[in-house]
């Protein structure tokens, strides 16, 4: 008992015993043996511009239910990450139900904003964790078309009144934007810079077909110029700019002029549509019921900073969890780091010493859209898909959250 107590210490304090505790495999494990998304469509003028909210739903776990050769009964609970609706709870179950999944399985919609889609996968694999359910769909939809996250009204005065950064929590993301690039010194040269290797990259990938086993087909209507409806397919994702360059992105006019000359249509994520979803259970479950293991999720946290640059919270958030895990971001493959505007991306790039190559290797939300409770989720599936390309093993995602705060998610691919 001792000699194992003495192994187990050395073991432990070995280098890169982290890394290896979280590549290694138990029956207890959550992992997932599925993930999809639909294409991300331009808002009020692309493909899902007259879909709902809830077809769009229903549309994507009718294929994941196809695509998985799973016994729909088997699926406990379904949860998505939603931030515009607030009828999306109801939208969801019943999306669920026409996908053919049975009203034994629940289904719920979670909103923490920007990573609305990692913390819905977060919590269903907590669920499991804790044995309290044994298989669940989690993912994000998001119709901007259809819906905006903006404010109505100010918040309370009294509650304004106690504290300025409460009053902050009223800053539209663009002003927390220009709030960055003036904080940090960021210039519209570096920024444009950054956003057009994001558009090249979305470009190249969609060329060569890497989104190709990430996307599912959509049937839907769009209404023409003639308010007829027409049914189309919705294939590939249409925020992508071929030939797009920092010189033309710097003749782009500044967004929020009146917040500062940083922030523009070229260089901060697009208003878009779109779902994507993932299949949890535990390793030993999916073994059972003869399940493909794509890849295992590891962990997330959360971490809070202040309000008026948000947008720097993967800064905050990243290190938060690789000190949790034990391991360093020299030891990871590839980040999926929220591309909200291109003044957080730089500034998190180079706060934390990212590797320029290992960071949205497919582009981010900039080229590819940002359907707000939706990409916490995408990056998941996006980022698996360039693993499995690439024969690579960790993945890290984070994206920053309105109201100042960060999260990330870290889960190792097993395909």
């Amino acid at each position: 008992m001792a000699v194992e107590r003495i192994g187990s210490i050395i073991k432990h304090l070995a280098p890169g015993s982290a890394i290896n505790q979280i590549q290694s495999k138990n029956p207890d494990d959550v992992v997932i043996t599925l993930a999809l998304r639909t294409p991300l469509t331009k808002a009020r003028k692309g493909g899902f511009k007259d879909t709902t909210l809830e077809y769009m739903i229903y549309a994507l776990l009718k294929q994941v239910r196809e695509r998985s050769n799973l016994d729909p009964a088997l699926v406990e609970d379904v949860c998505f990450g939603n931030v515009s609706d607030g009828k999306a709870a109801y939208k969801l179950r019943a999306a669920a139900l026409a996908a053919g999944f049975p009203n034994t399985a629940g289904a719920s919609t979670v909103n923490r904003f920007c990573s609305s889609g990692l913390k819905a996968i977060a919590d269903v694999a907590h669920q499991i964790s804790n044995n309290s359910i044994e298989v669940g769909i989690a993912g994000g939809a998001e119709s901007m078309s259809l819906q905006g996250d903006r404010l109505d009204d100010p918040f309370d005065a009294d509650v304004l009144a106690q504290s300025q950064e409460a009053d902050d929590c009223m800053q539209p993301m663009g002003w927390t934007s220009e709030n960055v690039g003036r904080d940090f010194n960021l210039s519209r040269e570096e920024l444009d810079k950054y956003s057009a290797v994001s558009f090249q990259r979305a470009e190249a990938a969609q060329k060569a077909g890497w989104f190709d086993d990430e996307i599912v087909p959509i049937n839907t209507k769009i209404k023409g110029p003639d308010g007829e409806l027409k049914e189309v397919t919705v294939t590939k994702d249409e925020g992508i700019r071929p030939g797009t360059t920092a010189e033309g992105l710097g003749k782009v006019r500044a967004a929020f002029p009146q917040y500062g000359p940083l922030t523009t249509g070229g260089n901060a994520s697009q208003v878009t549509d779109g779902a994507s979803a993932v299949i949890l259970m535990k390793r030993s479950t999916a073994i059972r019921l003869g399940q493909p293991i794509l890849a295992k999720y590891v962990g997330s946290t959360v971490a809070g900073l202040p309000p008026r640059i948000m947008g720097i919270g993967p800064s905050i958030a990243i290190p938060k969890l690789l000190a949790i895990h034990k391991i360093s971001l020299a030891e990871i493959d590839v980040v999926e780091l929220n591309e909200a505007f291109a003044t957080m991306a730089v500034y998190c790039r180079e706060k934390l010493h990212i590797d320029p190559s290992k960071m949205n290797p497919r582009g981010g939300a900039i080229a590819l859209g940002h359907p707000l409770g939706t990409t916490g989720a995408r990056q998941v599936v996006t980022g698996l898909s360039e693993l499995r390309r690439t024969n690579k093993k960790i993945l890290l995602t984070s994206m920053c959250i309105g109201t100042g705060q960060g999260m990330a998610g870290l889960f190792v691919n097993e395909a």
